[in-house]
């Protein structure tokens, strides 16, 4: 790869501004696309953005920037999105520092911040090169999420839709998801919905989906998926809660789609759960009224104290094998289990030894 040092004003830089939201934007007359489809939205909070600034009125170097050079003439920001559009929102007048706007300036400080000099990498490379070198300039600085980088990687006219659907400020996909109660957690435009979208569809094999239509026209296979999961995960669970945010939906309807369940009967089981507080992982209660499995429910383990009452009862004999051991030894155990109305109290605790535990357990 071909790099080139250059040095150019802002004046030149933001010439030509403008800043279509998550749509694009470019500046340097037209010329320069600050935001490439590899590249992320803008998230640099109020404070990072406030520092870029005062930075460049203070007349101290900025990092340097990265401009790939396109067959075309033309220059797409490769590293220096976030400070750019940082610039090009201030001297447009979207904020202000310190109180003051760009345009409340003296001429004298307009100019001087027209005039503080970029220190700009022009890049010449191929492809591979350039998405190569994008994720090796990002490790440091805003850090990439690992969606972000696989976009980098697997740019195109899938993923260009797919965007649109699942990586903009209010999207299709976060307002389906967000209708009638969250039922996802993460920001679109740090890529989590579309992450965990892929996930669902795909069964954890994000990179894998996104190779194989990296060249798709459009990503209405992965959207029509989408739906369907919201639509089922709404029809199945009549009954929102907060919870709902943190199940894996993906799973549980890639397994259960097809089955017939009894929203009501479901209902009335997440409800009585809901209130036992031996279920310390709500949000466990929805794959465990499918699954039966109590792992996704994290029971209440017995506290020390427990455990050495019942350890002192027995003298340190196991229930089971009538062997004797020492306490670290031994794992504690529900006499009655959980799910045939055991509690996770002194009263039902008793010591077994690891081997008749795991046993017992199944495990």
């Amino acid at each position: 790869m071909k790099i080139e040092l250059n040095r150019i004003k802002i004046r030149e830089v933001i010439k030509d501004y403008q800043d279509s939201a998550e749509e694009g934007v470019v500046a340097y007359g037209g010329k320069l696309d600050v935001r490439p489809k590899y590249q992320r939205e803008f998230v640099y909070k109020d404070k990072q953005r406030d520092a870029v600034l005062d930075t460049i009125k203070k007349g101290f170097p900025l990092n340097v920037l990265y401009w790939m050079v396109r067959e075309d003439g033309g220059y797409e920001l490769l590293d220096g999105q976030q400070r750019t559009i940082s610039i090009g929102q201030y001297i447009s007048g979207d904020f202000s520092l310190d109180d003051r706007y760009f345009h409340n300036l003296t001429k004298e400080e307009q100019e001087q911040i027209l005039n503080y000099e970029l220190m700009i990498y022009f890049c010449e490379g191929t492809d591979k090169e350039r998405l190569g070198w994008f994720k090796t300039i990002n490790i440091a600085g805003e850090k990439l999420t690992d969606q972000e980088l696989r976009n980098a990687v697997y740019t195109g006219p899938w993923l260009s839709d797919a965007k649109l659907k699942f990586s903009k400020s209010n999207c299709a996909g976060y307002l389906l998801a967000n209708d009638c109660g969250a039922l996802l957690t993460g920001s679109p435009i740090r890529q989590e919905y579309l992450e965990t979208a892929l996930s669902w569809i795909n069964n954890d094999e994000v990179a894998g989906y996104m190779a194989k239509h990296q060249h798709d026209k459009n990503a209405n296979e992965l959207w029509e998926y989408f739906q369907n999961v919201i639509a089922w995960v709404r029809k199945t669970f009549t009954n929102h809660r907060k919870e709902m945010a943190h199940v894996n939906w993906g799973e549980l309807y890639n397994e259960f789609k097809d089955k017939k369940l009894d929203a009501k009967k479901l209902e009335t089981e997440i409800a009585k759960l809901m209130q036992d507080e031996d279920v310390t992982k709500k949000s466990g209660i929805y794959p465990y009224v499918l699954t039966k499995q109590e792992k996704h429910l994290s029971i209440r383990a017995f506290n020390d104290k427990m455990k050495r009452e019942a350890y002192e009862k027995q003298k340190g004999i196991c229930s089971k094998c009538e062997e004797h051991f020492e306490i670290e030894e031994m794992e504690a155990d529900h006499t009655t289990p959980w799910h045939e109305g055991g509690k996770t109290t002194a009263e039902n605790c008793q010591m077994l030894c690891k081997e008749c535990n795991r046993r017992k357990s199944g495990k």
